[in-house]
This record gives C-alpha cells, structure tokens and sequence, in this order.
C-alpha cells in the first residue's frame, strides 16, 4: 500500500503539468498540505504522463508499489484519472491511501457524457455562482467522467439578470466556455427558437453572439418547451442557424431536439418528414420532456445517419417528465407538499432504471437540471454514462469519497440511499425517515468539518424535512382523529379547539435548523430556499421555504369548514357532511387519486399520463383545498374496475373535474363496461352547487352522471374517462345511490 502522506509528482508536458497543479489543490483542499513536484520520475509516488495512442476519454492506470501514474493523451484523460484516484482516497490514521487497486485501461461506454448548468434566474443555485464556483463544478463532474457542459444564452433575446448574478448571462458565457476549453470540456448551448424573429434575423443574431465563444461545440434548439413553431419551419431555422454556427465553429454541431410542442399535435410526424430528408446542416436529435415520441419509436424511425442524445430531467420531483416513482407516480401527497419539485433529490435506484430503459438507443445524454440540488443524481448518472453495469453503491461510496473526505463513506452512502428510501409510502408510515435523519445528526456530531460542506448540509436538510413532514403528519391526524369524535358529539367548540393545539419544542427545534442550513446552503452555495431572503425564482424553483410549512392534512381545511359552519343553520350538520365527505356506504365507491393512488385502479393506464399536482402550490393549498383533491390525473383516458355495487337500482357517478374548459370540444366520454354513460362537450352531466362551495376547492367543479343498472355486470363495473384532444382532468369521483 503507498504511503501519500506525501505527493510527490513528476510531470513534464504542458497537460500534464496543469494535471499536476489541479492534484496539488485537491490534496491542499482534503489534507491541507500542498503536493510537491519531482525533477526525476523515480522520486515521485504520482505521475502524470502522456500517452499518444489512449484515447481522448480514455486513460490508464498503472499502481506499482511505489507509485501511482496516470497515462492519457491530454487534459481531459488526466482529470479523469486524477478523479479516480481521488474517488478512492482515504484517511487511515491521518495518512491519505488508496482503498483498493485502481490499476487499470478505462474508456467510457458513452461518447456523450454532460450536465446542463445554465447561467440564467431560473435554478435554484446557478444564478448565484462566480466564475470560479463554476471552475470547481467542472472538476467535480469531470471526476465522474463528463465530457461536455450545456450553457444557456439570453432565452428570448434580452437579459433577465437578477440582483444575485454577478455576470451578463451572455458575457457569462465568454468565460464559461474558455474556463471549459481549459479543461478540454466540450461547451453545448440550449437556445431556443424565439417568435417574432424571422428566420434570417434568428441565424444572424445567433451567428454574432457564436463568434464571441471562444469554444462552442454544439447548439440544441428545443423543438418546444419553450418553442411553438410548427416543425417544418422549426427545422429550417435549425437549418439556417447550423450555417451561421459553421461560420464561427466549423466543427460545431446542429442537435435540435424532437419536443413536441403543445399546441401542435401533428408536430412529430411532421418532424420526422423533415428528417427523412436528411438535411446535411443536421448531425444529431435530442429527445427530453414533452418528447414527440417514446425513445424507441423514435429511434426505429428516425434515418440511422442521426444519432440521439438523451436530455434527462434529473433535477424535477413532480410535474415532469420523470416525477418521483415516475413508473407508478405514487409519491405521497405529504412529501410532495413540503418537498416541492426541486427540493435535494438523490433518487440513485430509480435513475439507474431510467438509465437502463434509455441506454440502449441513444449515444449520449446531457441531463437538464436546474441547481446542486440534485448533485447526486447527476454524478450517478455520470458514472453510468462511463461505466454502463457499475455498481450503484460503489458510485455512491465513490461519491463520499471524494466530496466527504475524512467522514465514513459507508455512514454517508447508506444514508444517501435511505433518504430515497424515505420518499416511500405514507410518511407517517415510515419509521425509516426518523433512523435517516439520526444517521445525518450523527454524522454531524462525529465530523464537525462537514458542518462547511454545502453537499452534506443539503443531505442533512432534506432528512430533516422529510422529518419534519412525517411528524407534523402523524401529530396532525391524531388530532384529526380526537377532533371527530368530538364533532360527533356535537361539540364544534371543543373540536376547533383540540385542531389548534400547537406542536411540540422538538419539532419546533428541528423545524427552525431547516431555517438555519437555507441560511448556510445560501452562504456556501447560493442555494436560493425562499423567494423573499434568497431571491429564488418561484416557490417552484426549489424554494423548500415556500411549501415545507404547507397543509399535509386535512387539519386546516376542517378549521376553514369549522368557521364556514358558523354561518349555517344547523353548523353540526354541516360539519357531519365535512368529516364525512370521502364516505360511502359499503354498496358504494369512493376514489381519490391522492389518497387511493392510480395501483387501486386495478388496471393500467395508458401511457402519456401527468399528474398535475396541487398540494405545493401555495395560493391552491392554503385551506381551501382537502387533501383528497391534491393529485390531478390528467390524461386522453381513465381506467377504473370497481367491485360490489349491489344496490339494486340505478347509482350517480359524482366526478370532481379541474375547471378548465374549451368550449369546441364535444369528445367528453364516460363509459361503464363499454355502455356509453355520457359523451358530449366538457363536462355535461348535472351541477351540484352547493356541494362544489362548501366541499370543493376552488378552480375545480363536480358534475353527475346516472350510471344505470343495467350497466352493472354482477355488482362490477368497469368505468372509462377519455378525451381524446384535451384529456380528463379529474381529482376524485363517488358512486353513490342517493
């Protein structure tokens, strides 16, 4: 085993010099003494040295017993390997040593292998960075293997700086892409199309601002999101765009993506058409959120000459292309209150199925996200990009490694994967989100050091908010619990009392540390976790600030019905029907998709579907809104088989719809085992007023269908939903015989 209690480099080419400078500040940063360089090579116990024929993403590793050297054919194979060495550095009594044999050729299995990171309000984290933030990120991806880093330019053509940007978002990217040709990092821009730009005034303003990059290797124009010119006309601009790019970066490439806008449901067809006449301005298609076409078919039908590029959202949580338990969209209503769409995310296991289900039909991936607070992510992904079958734990040790040097990495990588482990089930059901957190605190207690580490601080926030929402979960329903006991009583006094009754100091002492790390990941990182403090962009942004204190009962929506009870003549009949709407006779069926989730459905849904979530919105849930309405399905269909309905006589579907209508469409359908209960415009059916203003929130609406029956098949039915243009809506529905 070498002894690096102290570094001795030899280096004598230029890249291999500079690889020698980056080692001495990572070993500076980890052991706090500076690495020293060696005339003769026989002295050193680490070597850089240049290798012609190893391929530029590659490099090899060769560990003697007296030295550890690092062969690659420039820059960039250098940092890769100096990045493995680091991934498997420890303290053992104070001396830095290898953990295993690194010995080794390394070539990645992606040729495409980034991260986009662009300098613009929209993160949660970018926007707040210096030039020299954006240099130390480089480096940390680079060590897990990436190639190329997207940037993004002004989006609509004007700047939108905000009071935390240091930099012109355009200036920005001067320095960004020369800090990227330093590490021979490959520089990618996201630049949408603009409307009210002509197809000439779009390729010259492009064409100015390329030709001050001074490293630009490939431009992807979304073909939507943003964008909504029809895909004929979008790929002539691309067209015309990848002309003016050539001009200033002759080998720079043209990637537009196969986005399918919104508005224009033949956009896709329309797309491939374009491409199967295989435009020479074109060299690739990128595939992401909002894709015309699922990976495969696209990669069955798109000319063989153009290669895909994966664009992975692995920043999102909900309300995106890959939200939590993306295959089943199951993530408890509670935790995606408080934890909002961009709170800290490591989702390891499920990226690295969503990496095997995409791996095999494209040549790459730059992954989209929008700040550090899915820093884990992104390194897995990376390290999957290089090495396709590696083991998850291992990345993850891997990670503790390098960014937690001196703590336990096998501590830190199981509490990494627990904390994915605690976005299962109901959280007042998972007594694992309470031993996550006491791993964190521990962790914290043990390594006082990382009380300055921007990556552990947000792991440990997380785990105390995923804390803080199953506690104030399991206290609120135990008084939801004394509360309708007293309302059955008829003692809406005594009920309204036990429903204020304030938490506890624990809770209260773990709620405000979450207040004390925003404040230290905003000093340390620029994490933005609220709107007002840290000037995030939206609540949406990951402003966990703005959502962690949000309702994840139904405790102030029965408050709110205990004050509306005041005003009605019989207020304890009133709040009979309150705690008893989600009730039905044993003859009767209630669903809501937020509390009984799609699996109750007893059949699949068809694909495409999105569920647009409620309960973080902070103008939707603040009391208005019971618990029951929180999830949206929203897709072309629904499916649900229901059982025992042998009331014998015809029942009423009560379905609550989001209120968005288009008055033109007349494809609303509702059938029941094939009989066709309801078709006509959006939503048809009877109004039920009453109960809409007293029990639905607002911006949703019931409507009421017979459901004869005859249409009952021995007690079962099975119900169908569609809408072929817009889609159904919906939050919950009842049948009932009343």
């Amino acid at each position: 085993m070498i002894n690096f209690n102290e570094i001795l480099v030899f280096a004598q080419a230029d890249a291999e010099k500079k690889a020698a400078e980056l080692l001495n500040e990572e070993i500076r940063i980890r052991t706090g003494k500076a690495a020293k360089l060696c005339s003769e090579k026989q002295d050193a116990n680490f070597v850089f040295e240049t290798k012609s024929d190893v391929p530029r993403d590659g490099y090899e590793i060769d560990c003697t017993e007296s030295a550890v050297c690092v062969y690659a054919s420039g820059i960039r194979g250098f940092i890769y390997g100096m990045g493995m060495f680091l991934r498997k550095l420890v303290p053992v009594c104070g001396v830095p040593v290898l953990s295993e044999d690194i010995s080794g050729v390394y070539s990645p299995d992606k040729q495409i292998r980034g991260h986009q990171i662009g300098y613009r309000t929209t993160p949660n984290t970018y926007d707040a960075w210096s030039v020299e933030d954006y240099r130390r990120y480089y480096l940390d991806m680079m060590f897990f293997g990436t190639n190329i880093v997207e940037h993004i330019p002004y989006e609509k053509g004007v700047s939108k700086r905000n009071r935390l940007m240091k930099y012109d978002e355009e200036e920005f990217l001067v320095d960004a892409s020369r800090m990227a040709d330093e590490f021979d990092l490959d520089v990618s821009l996201w630049h949408p199309n603009n409307d009210g730009e002509t197809v000439e005034q779009a390729a010259e303003r492009r064409g100015k601002l390329y030709e001050t990059i001074p490293r630009l290797n490939v431009v992807f124009p979304p073909g939507g999101d943003p964008g909504e010119f029809n895909a004929d006309e979008f790929v002539l601009r691309c067209k015309e765009i990848s002309k003016a790019l050539k001009r200033a970066h002759p080998q720079a490439q043209m990637w537009p993506s196969a986005q399918q806008p919104h508005s224009i449901p033949t956009w896709g067809e329309t797309f491939l058409e374009e491409m199967n006449k295989q435009p020479e301005e074109i060299d690739g298609v990128i595939t992401g959120p909002n894709a015309a076409f699922p990976l495969d078919v696209l990669r069955r039908r798109l000319p063989s000459k153009y290669p895909i590029r994966l664009y992975p959202d692995v920043t999102h949580n909900v309300r995106c292309e890959y939200p939590v338990h993306f295959d089943r969209d199951d993530w408890h209503f509670a935790l995606a209150t408080g934890l909002s769409r961009e709170s800290t995310n490591p989702r390891p296991r499920e990226y690295r199925l969503i990496h095997r289900l995409t791996r095999r039909y494209i040549v790459g991936s730059v992954s989209y996200s929008e700040g550090v607070n899915d820093d884990v992510n992104k390194m897995v992904w990376a390290d999957m990009d290089y090495f396709p079958d590696c083991e998850l734990r291992t990345s993850l040790l891997d990670y503790c490694r390098l960014f937690f040097y001196g703590a336990n990495p096998e501590k830190l990588a199981d509490g990494i994967l627990a904390l994915e482990l605690n976005w299962q089930c109901d959280p007042a059901e998972n007594p694992t989100i309470d031993t996550t957190l006491e791993i964190f605190e521990s962790a914290e207690k043990e390594y006082p050091f990382l009380s300055d580490n921007w990556r552990f601080l947000q792991l440990l926030m997380r785990a105390k908010c995923d804390y803080v929402v199953r506690r104030r979960r399991i206290f609120e329903l135990e008084l939801i619990k004394l509360a309708k006991k007293e309302i059955n009583k008829g003692d809406l006094h005594s009920a309204k009392s036990i429903l204020e009754t304030d938490y506890d100091d624990n809770y209260k002492k773990e709620r405000a540390d979450i207040d004390f790390l925003a404040n230290r990941l905003f000093e340390l990182i620029g994490m933005q976790l609220d709107v007002e403090h840290y000037c995030a962009d939206s609540w949406e942004r990951g402003a966990v600030l703005e959502t962690i204190d949000l309702p994840v009962t139904d405790r102030k929506w029965l408050l709110g019905r205990l004050c509306a009870a005041e005003k009605e003549q019989n207020p304890e009949a009133f709040m009979q029907k309150a705690i008893n709407r989600n009730t039905v006779r044993p003859d009767e069926y209630y669903f809501s998709v937020a509390l009984n989730g799609l699996e109750e459905c007893g059949v699949a849904q068809q694909s495409g579907m999105y569920m647009n979530f409620q309960g973080d919105r902070p103008s939707v849930n603040n009391g208005a809104m019971p618990t029951s309405m929180f999830k949206v399905y929203d897709n072309l269909s629904f499916r649900c088989k229901v059982g025992g309905l042998d009331y014998d006589g015809d029942y009423r579907l009560k379905i609550t719809y989001l209120s968005k209508k288009i008055p033109q469409l007349s494809g609303h359908k509702i059938t029941a085992n094939g009989h066709v209960v309801y078709e006509g415009t959006q939503f048809g059916g009877e109004k039920d007023e009453a109960f809409d203003s007293a029990f639905v929130a607002p911006g949703f609406e019931t409507a009421t269908y017979v459901l004869p029956k005859e249409f009952i098949e021995n007690g079962c039915v099975d119900l169908e939903f569609s809408e072929p243009v817009m889609g159904v809506m919906f939050c919950e529905f009842r049948i009932t015989h009343d």
